[in-house]
């Protein structure tokens, strides 16, 4: 099982658009909570809801969710 990101931008990109985390799970079809999970980087997303996320959010899921390469 993959760990979840250490980082992301989704808290990063919502803001700028006025979604609560409330409205952003419900236009990605989830729960508040998931929401505050995957902002915590507790959760890490499956592939259909990072690209429902960046959708929502209108950018990429690369953008959102970076790779730490080191």
């Amino acid at each position: 099982m993959a760990e979840a990101p250490q980082f992301n931008r989704v808290r990063e990109y919502r803001k700028p658009t006025k979604l609560t985390q409330a409205e952003l799970s419900q236009a990605v079809g989830v729960s508040r909570q998931s929401i505050v999970s995957v902002e915590r980087g507790d959760y890490a997303p499956s592939v259909y809801l990072a690209l429902r996320l960046a959708h929502a959010l209108d950018t990429t899921v690369e953008t959102l969710f970076p790779l730490n390469e080191e």
